[in-house]
């Protein structure tokens, strides 16, 4: 049990790698506060893991707020003592996915993307380096940040500034809180990543990566590794799962690419090279009644 009690908490995991990552960490023998921002998703998946004999609190919160974050930190005390590690794993895409030019972007949408991918990262951790170092616990920040942050995703420029301030706190959180024996590392995701990002947030929660959502060829791949299934969202939840754990304990500061297969400069995403025209550079694409989805 390589998380036997330690105290977890982790936004966004309602669904998608947030959820993954509940569902390993408890498996693990981790105590998990799982958070997220719609209503009742959290509980869903709190439920899911008691159900499978896991020890989980629910917690509906957003992290955009301070207070918010401050307020899971207190549950995960309140209900276990301690905080052990914080994931902040929550992100959000840009408005039409990849299809609206940056001169035609909002300040607004800039403001939220960063909003929600760097500040709520921000939030949770100081939240939580707080609570560790006046308990004195030698805890882990680990972030979800993004290949994007290392190799810019057409059509994605604010997400893609967003992760890369990102690994940025990485650095400076890892130089910060190093003295109090406070770990901060990121894992940067490329394939085997959720179809429910590029949905609205009430839509169903499909558990499933976009590769997934596919006929798996592995010939018809942009990227060299062969496997005979496709990457899913468990492979990138491992990664969390090690930076977490005490076999990374002397790694901080990392912001590491994930499920790459090889080839980084390509993704497991539909991205346009014309913005007035969609290419699949993967050979593979999201099914149609999804990509209405996305359209909405």
């Amino acid at each position: 049990m390589r998380m036997q009690d330690k105290v977890v908490a982790i936004t966004g995991a309602g669904s998608g790698l947030g959820r993954e990552g509940a569902l390993l960490f408890a498996a693990e023998g981790a105590r998990v506060i799982v958070s997220d921002v719609v209503a009742g998703r959290s509980q869903k998946v709190a439920d899911e893991i008691r159900s499978l004999g896991g020890t989980a609190t629910a917690v509906d919160a957003d992290v955009r707020s301070e207070a918010d974050m401050n307020a899971l930190v207190g549950t995960a005390v309140d209900a276990y003592g301690r905080i052990d590690v914080m994931w902040a794993n929550a992100g959000i895409p840009e408005p039409g996915f990849g299809m609206q030019p940056l001169a035609e972007s909002s300040l607004d949408d800039w403001n939220n993307i960063f909003a929600v991918n760097t500040t709520g990262i921000y939030l949770a951790w100081r939240a939580a380096a707080r609570r560790m170092i006046g308990d004195k616990t030698a805890g882990a920040l680990l972030a979800t940040s993004s290949a994007a942050s290392f190799t810019a995703y057409p059509g994605f420029p604010m997400y893609t500034a967003s992760k890369a301030a990102v690994n940025g706190l990485v650095r400076a959180a890892a130089l910060e809180f190093g003295k109090f024996g406070i770990r901060a590392n990121a894992l940067c995701p490329t394939h085997g990543m959720s179809v429910n990002f590029a949905l609205p947030p009430d839509a169903e929660v499909l558990g499933k990566s976009y590769e997934e959502m596919q006929p798996w060829d592995p010939d018809k791949r942009a990227m060299p590794l062969r496997v005979d299934r496709p990457p899913v969202l468990r492979d990138n939840a491992h990664l969390a799962l090690f930076l977490v754990s005490d076999e990374s304990a002397y790694m901080s500061g990392q912001t590491i690419q994930a499920t790459d297969g090889g080839q980084f400069a390509r993704t497991s995403i539909i991205f346009p090279t014309d913005l007035g025209e969609e290419t699949d550079i993967t050979a593979g694409s999201i099914p149609d009644d999804l990509r209405d989805q996305i359209d909405r």
